[in-house]
């Protein structure tokens, strides 16, 4: 296997609409050679631990309502493009994802991190649910047949902050400013949604290699 990390923020519209299109190349390709591992990023290390309104959030960042939604315009497009049912309307606030990374990476122990990134990506940009909001991440969790009682206790420490807070801290340091970034076998990363046309390139690529050095 070829380990294919996935460098994400489950906020962030451009990994969703990211992890959807390497999904179709996924689909074109079912024995593609990929062991997948997600990783966090903060597109908001700052934010409010309980969060933030989402519209002031848009129009302090963007300079106003206008300018949120002009900047929005190529995500609603791509996301329709990906048939991703994206509803902004609904999102009600922007969540701080520290406590989110810490679900994704025990799912990941429970080999249910895919579908966690799933489901959180999901629960925020098509229900609108406060992933910041614990008994919201601790029914994600059930819903995955985890153990919400032990994911609940565990939110409600410091289990794994600090674990967290460093990977995003190695990946600023490696130079990464932006997500989603894939990083094939290691070596070589892979920067934003990319058509599955390219993924579905790398994976024969990658896949023909494989078979010369057998």
């Amino acid at each position: 296997m070829v380990k294919l990390d996935i460098i994400s923020d489950p906020i962030c519209p451009w990994c969703y609409i990211g992890k959807t299109l390497l999904d179709q190349a996924l689909a074109e390709r079912p024995n593609h050679p990929f062991s997948i591992n997600w990783h966090p990023f903060q597109l908001n290390p700052e934010m409010p631990r309980d969060g933030m309104d989402r519209r002031a959030y848009l129009e302090a960042k963007f300079g106003g309502q206008d300018g949120a939604v002009q900047a929005y315009l190529p995500v609603v497009e791509k996301a329709r493009e990906a048939s991703l049912n994206i509803n902004f309307e609904a999102i009600e606030r922007t969540p701080n994802t520290l406590d989110a990374h810490r679900l994704i990476h025990w799912a990941g122990i429970e080999d249910r991190q895919m579908a966690m990134a799933v489901a959180l990506f999901k629960a925020y940009f098509e229900e609108g649910r406060d992933i910041g909001d614990r008994d919201v991440l601790a029914d994600l969790a059930d819903g995955l047949e985890m153990d919400a009682a032990v994911v609940r206790r565990l939110l409600d420490s410091d289990a794994d902050e600090e674990a967290i807070r460093e990977r995003d801290k190695q990946f600023r340091e490696m130079g990464i400013t932006s997500v989603p970034t894939f990083i094939v076998n290691g070596e070589h990363a892979v920067p934003g949604a990319q058509p599955p046309e390219l993924w579905i390139k790398v994976i024969d690529e990658i896949t023909g290699q494989l078979t010369e050095e057998r």
